[in-house]
């Protein structure tokens, strides 16, 4: 039997993983921590679209709001060395419209943002996902309303500038994805710079 989706009473949560009790039973869901804040509060009915992951040592259940982030979720699977957890790493820092931007736009750097994921996986990621997605560079477009990420170059000459400035890649890549899209290095710097003052 193939769990598609759960329906039922939210009973557990942490920031990676939900309890959803059905007639009974409680079933463990990973979750990426933005699904586990939205689902509401314990004792809430919550309802989520479920990949049921099965291989011979363990069953695995990983739940999603939409049926896109399930696919998305499910496309990502399908490229070489992307397991569930990276997966979900990358939905968790990409919804999957920001994703398909980042495809549109070969933006190797927006997926380095990912805690794993390096250049050599981003930039094979960026070719395997185009056609796993079905992004067609030529006609897609960025959806009305969602600002395309900054171009790669913009984003790379930043993260290298706050290296050199004693950053750590893990606050690096945490204050990037807080900044909105921004095609201008000095002024992306700039913001990245009080960004991560405010935080000291």
């Amino acid at each position: 039997m193939i769990i598609g989706s759960l329906r039922g009473t939210l009973v557990e949560r942490a920031d990676d993983e939900v309890i959803i009790e059905v007639g009974g039973v409680g079933y463990r869901v990973a979750v990426a921590p933005s699904v586990a804040i939205k689902l509401g509060e314990l004792g809430d009915e919550a309802f989520v679209h479920v990949h049921h992951h099965i291989r011979e040592d363990a069953q695995s259940l990983y739940g999603f709001l939409s049926r896109d982030e399930r696919r998305t979720f499910e496309a990502l699977l399908g490229a070489h060395g992307v397991g569930p957890s990276l997966a979900l790493a990358i939905l968790s820092v990409h919804e999957p419209v920001a994703l398909q931007s980042i495809l549109v736009n070969d933006d190797a750097a927006a997926l380095c943002l990912v805690p794993g994921v390096g250049k050599k996986t981003a930039a094979r990621l960026l070719i395997e996902l185009k056609s796993r997605l079905d992004i067609d560079i030529r006609e897609r477009e960025v959806p009305a309303g969602v600002t395309a990420p900054a171009t790669a170059s913009v984003t790379s000459d930043v993260q290298q500038a706050l290296a050199e400035l004693g950053y750590g890649t893990d606050e690096v890549r945490a204050v990037l994805r807080d900044l909105p899209a921004v095609d201008d290095t000095s002024l992306l710097l700039k913001q990245a710079l009080q960004k991560l003052a405010s935080r000291v």
